[in-house]
């Protein structure tokens, strides 16, 4: 098993979530939060209450954390790839067939989900928090409620046992198996189409590519995110929803169809310079160290 590409998706990941952490924060507060009426009403909140430090909150775990999920992701593909058609990532001379490649996103997200269920619980929960622990530590309010990472994971294990680490993992499941795959198709495909027949993609076809893949990939899997975010936060304070089905009934009773958009233009905004960096980086990588 080629282990290159799981080293090539660390590094990738881990420069990945620095550009893109802040804006994440925001897209889980507009998903999770309707005291906000819009991305730039939650931006001048978040800054006027937190300061330039409210945008980084619950980063210091991920950092290390998505690095590994994004090694996962990244050495899980290649190798699922390598398994299904013979051929390499990189390998542009000879092409892989779009079901191959769609197939082994698929099996990527997959693996992908196992570690990643508990990271993103805590990420979320952590960037829900709109006040510091010392501020309000005697309430029981989300706004205070976790110090910090291991904290929340502790907290969360006392009150809700190993199941409560894996809260919303079925959602993240159906949100994360069919769009990596299409994530992975979509990058392969414009790649193709920017570049002549077995020659290495450029730079700038890179990270179109790339971009383009993170917004069609995120476009595809943002109803399920809002389900995802809204279970994860389920079960603080007593769990108000019996399932994704429940939640994604009373989500639209209570907020309308729309509310499965709620976070589509910020993810959007987040994931085309996230995985056009993501994806130029991961290539850049594995022509380094191959």
């Amino acid at each position: 098993m080629p282990a290159i590409e799981f080293v090539a998706g660390w590094i990738s990941g881990t420069i990945g979530i620095v550009v893109g952490h802040p804006i994440d924060t925001v897209k889980v507060r507009l998903q999770t939060q309707s005291q906000y009426r819009g991305i730039l009403d939650c931006i001048l909140k978040t800054y006027g209450r937190e300061t330039i430090f409210g945008f980084f909150k619950g980063m210091s775990f991920p950092v290390g954390m998505v690095a590994i999920s994004n090694s996962l992701m990244f050495g899980s593909y290649s190798n699922a790839l390598l398994y299904l058609s013979g051929k390499h990532f990189e390998d542009r001379a000879n092409p892989k067939h779009n079901l191959h490649i769609f197939m082994a996103g698929c099996f990527a997200g997959g693996v992908q989900v196992i570690f990643t269920a508990p990271v993103d619980l805590i990420k979320v929960r952590l960037q829900n928090q709109t006040e510091s622990f010392k501020s309000h530590g005697k309430t029981l309010h989300v706004k205070s409620l976790y110090k910090g990472p291991f904290h929340c994971a502790a907290c969360i294990l006392r009150k809700e046992g190993v199941a409560g680490l894996y809260r919303g993992s079925i959602a993240l499941t159906l949100r994360d198996v069919p769009t990596t795959g299409l994530y992975f198709l979509a990058y392969e495909v414009l790649c193709k189409w920017m570049t002549n027949d077995g020659a290495v993609p450029g730079t700038w076809a890179m990270l179109f590519a790339g971009g383009c893949a993170g917004t069609v990939g995120w476009a595809a899997a943002n109803p399920m995110d809002v389900i995802k975010s809204r279970m994860q936060m389920d079960g603080i304070n007593g769990s108000k929803y019996r399932g994704i089905l429940d939640c994604f009934v009373k989500s639209v009773q209570e907020e309308g169809a729309n509310v499965l958009l709620k976070g589509l233009t910020i993810n959007s905004l987040r994931a085309f310079p996230v995985n056009a960096v993501t994806f130029l980086s991961y290539e850049l990588l594995l022509q380094t160290l191959r």
